[in-house]
């Protein structure tokens, strides 16, 4: 992985979320680009190229699902792995209909943050 390129983008409407996350993260030597919508998805996630994706279930106005399907339809997007994250106890199921290579259940301890995004790098 290059280190000097270490991005990650968070989609979610729960700005402690976004906070702690970009917190950790950036603590971490990642740079951090959050969203509290996911409209416009495509261009957003174009216009900052992360190494990986955060994505919740519920992010206003179409969700998480419908986001993740974007990115995965989009030939620039598509080999960014996305975990998806939810506090839906089906969130395996919400996560492999959406089409997320991996998923992290909240509330999540900080250090499964790292674990999950070290899990997607090491896949790809």
């Amino acid at each position: 992985m290059n280190e000097e390129n270490k991005s990650v983008a968070i989609f979610d409407d729960d700005e402690d979320i976004l906070s702690i996350c970009q917190y950790v993260l950036h603590d971490q030597g990642w740079s951090v680009n959050t969203f509290a919508s996911c409209d416009d998805v495509v261009n957003k996630l174009k216009a900052c190229r992360p190494q990986v994706i955060f994505m919740d279930n519920w992010i206003p106005p179409n969700g998480g699902i419908i986001a993740t399907r974007e990115i995965k339809n989009d030939i620039d997007l598509r080999d960014i792995p996305v975990i998806y994250f939810s506090a839906n106890s089906e969130i395996s199921k919400l996560a492999n209909t959406a089409g997320a290579e991996h998923f992290l259940a909240k509330p999540f301890d900080l250090d499964h943050l790292t674990e999950a995004i070290q899990a997607v790098l090491k896949s790809k």
